[in-house]
C-alpha cells in the first residue's frame, strides 16, 4: 500500500473515515464532483435524499461513500442475511459496476458486500450473502426471487438507495420497487437518484422519502456540454460502411460504443466489424450475463475497440477513457439520447459522439436538437455523404407554389373534396336516413 498523504481536508472527502480515504486516494479521486459535494453532507447527517444530476457525473460515489462510512462509525453485530443497506439497480451491468465501486471502496475495512443479479445462477450470490454481507446491490427480479426464498430479509435495511429511478420506471420495475418498499423499515434513510425529472419519477420519489433534501446539478442542461456532437448524412446502406470508414481514420479512438436499436442490428453491426478485423463484442438482452459481463471486461480491458450495444446498457455501461459514441440509429425517445451520449466524457473528460442520420430519420434529428437545445453539427465531408438538399423538406416547412403555376395539391384535395360531397349525397348515413323518415313523415 502506497504511503497515505492526508489530501482531502479542504473537501468533503476529509469527513470520511481513514481507510475510506485511503480507498479512494489509491483510486485517484483528488477533488469531489458537484453532486458529491452537494449530495454527501446530508446523507452523512442522516436526511433523505433526492438526488437530480447528468450521467457520468460520480453519483455512485456520492452515496456510496456516506454509506459505508456510517456502517464504518455505527457497527452492530452482522445477521446473515439481513443487509443493513440495499442498493437498487435498473440493469444488471449497472449493478455490477455499483458492486465494483464497492469493493474498490471497502478495500481498508471489513465491510462484506453482496450483488444479487438475473442471468446467472444465485449459488454464488447465496454464498456471499451468507458470510454477513452488509451491503447489497440488487436488481428487483433477483432479489424478489431470494426473498421469496426466505434468503434476504429486509426488515434491518438502514439505508435504501433507488438508483437510476427514471430507467426503473421505463422498464416496468414499478410493482415490484412497491413490493421491496413494503418489507422496509420505516426507520430508513431513503436516497433517490435520478437522471431526469418527470412527473412519474416525482410522484415516486415522494412516496419514497420523507422531507428530503434536494441536490439538483445543472436540471437545465440535459446534455453534457464537453461532448462534441455531431451528425453524418448517410444513406441506411451505407451506415456499416461508413462506421468501418470512421474507424479506419481516427486510429486514435481505442475505445469506441456504438448503439443500434434493435438486437439483431447489433449483431449484425459486431459480425461487419468482425469481418473488417475490428475487434468487437455486441452486448444486449439476448446475450447471456456471462456473455454480456465477458464483453464489457474485454472493452474495459483493451482488447475490444468497439462494443456494440443497445439502449438497454446505455446507463449500465461505465467504462473510463470512452473516446467516441456512434449512433447507428437515431433513438426513438429522446432521452435515450442523452444517456448515450453519456457514455463518453464521464467525469468531466471530453468526449465525442457521432451519429449516422438518413433520409427517414431527419425529423428526430431535429426533435433530438430541440431537446437539448442545441444545433448538432453536419458533416458531409464523408466519401458516403448524402448532401442536405438531396433530404426530403421536413413536414413543417411548407413549400410556397411556383408563381403562374396552379398549386397541384390544392386541386387533388378539391378533386377528394367533391367526389366526398358526391358520396354522401348518394349514400347517405344511418342518421342521415332517420333525418329523411322523420321529414318525410312529417310532411304526410
Amino acid at each position: 500500500m502506497q504511503e497515505f498523504l492526508p489530501i482531502y481536508k479542504e473537501n468533503i472527502f476529509g469527513k470520511l473515515d481513514m481507510s475510506l480515504q485511503k480507498a479512494i486516494q489509491d483510486i485517484g479521486y483528488k477533488t469531489p464532483t458537484p453532486i458529491q459535494q452537494k449530495a454527501m453532507a446530508p446523507i452523512m447527517k442522516g436526511s433523505d435524499l433526492i438526488g437530480c444530476a447528468q450521467t457520468g457525473t460520480g453519483k455512485t460515489a456520492a452515496f456510496m461513500l456516506p454509506i459505508l462510512d456510517n456502517l464504518i462509525k455505527y457497527r452492530k453485530p452482522r445477521h446473515i442475511g439481513h443487509p443493513r443497506a440495499l442498493v437498487l439497480s435498473p440493469t444488471r451491468e449497472l449493478a455490477v459496476q455499483t458492486a465494483e465501486n464497492i469493493k474498490a471502496y471497502s478495500k481498508y475495512c471489513n465491510l462484506p458486500f453482496a450483488c444479487v443479479i438475473g442471468g446467472v445462477s444465485q449459488y454464488g450470490q447465496v454464498k456471499e450473502i451468507k458470510k454477513g454481507a452488509e451491503t447489497l446491490v440488487a436488481c428487483p427480479g433477483r432479489l424478489i426471487d431470494l426473498m421469496t426464498q426466505g434468503i434476504i430479509y429486509l426488515s434491518e435495511v438502514e439505508y435504501f438507495v433507488l438508483d437510476e429511478a427514471d430507467r426503473m420506471l421505463d422498464m416496468g420495475f414499478l410493482p415490484d420497487i412497491k413490493r421491496i418498499i413494503s418489507k422496509l423499515p420505516r426507520s430508513r434513510q431513503s436516497m433517490f437518484f435520478s437522471a431526469t425529472m418527470g412527473k412519474e419519477v416525482m410522484k415516486l420519489a415522494n412516496e419514497l422519502v420523507r422531507n428530503p433534501e434536494e441536490v439538483r446539478i445543472e436540471p437545465e442542461s440535459p446534455t453534457v456540454e464537453k461532448i462534441d456532437q455531431s451528425a453524418m448524412l448517410v444513406e441506411k446502406k451505407d451506415k456499416d460502411s461508413l462506421l468501418i470508414h470512421l474507424l479506419e481514420e481516427h486510429p486514435e479512438w481505442n475505445r469506441v460504443i456504438v448503439f443500434t436499436k434493435m438486437r439483431h442490428g447489433a449483431d449484425r453491426v459486431n459480425k461487419k466489424l468482425m469481418r473488417a478485423k475490428v475487434l468487437s463484442a455486441a452486448i444486449h438482452s439476448d446475450k447471456t450475463q456471462n456473455q454480456r459481463m465477458k464483453a464489457l471486461e474485454g472493452f474495459k480491458s483493451g482488447r475490444l475497440r468497439v462494443l456494440v450495444a443497445t439502449d438497454i446498457a446505455s446507463r449500465g455501461i461505465d467504462v473510463a477513457d470512452v473516446d467516441c459514441v456512434v449512433n447507428m440509429e437515431l433513438p426513438l425517445d429522446l432521452e435515450s439520447y442523452v444517456h448515450r451520449i453519456g457514455r463518453t466524457a464521464r467525469a468531466g473528460e471530453d468526449g465525442c459522439a457521432v451519429s449516422f442520420v438518413s433520409s427517414a430519420e431527419r425529423i428526430q434529428l431535429k426533435a433530438i436538437e430541440r431537446f437539448i437545445k442545441k444545433t448538432i453539427r453536419i458533416e458531409n465531408t464523408h466519401p458516403y455523404s448524402n448532401s442536405a438538399e438531396a433530404l426530403p423538406a421536413a413536414p413543417w416547412q411548407r413549400q410556397e407554389p411556383i408563381p403562374g403555376e396552379k398549386d397541384s395539391s390544392n386541386r387533388r384535395f378539391d378533386k377528394k373534396k367533391k367526389e366526398k360531397k358526391k358520396f354522401r349525397r348518394h349514400h347517405p348515413s344511418n342518421l342521415g336516413r332517420r333525418q329523411s323518415d322523420f321529414k318525410r313523415k312529417s310532411r304526410d
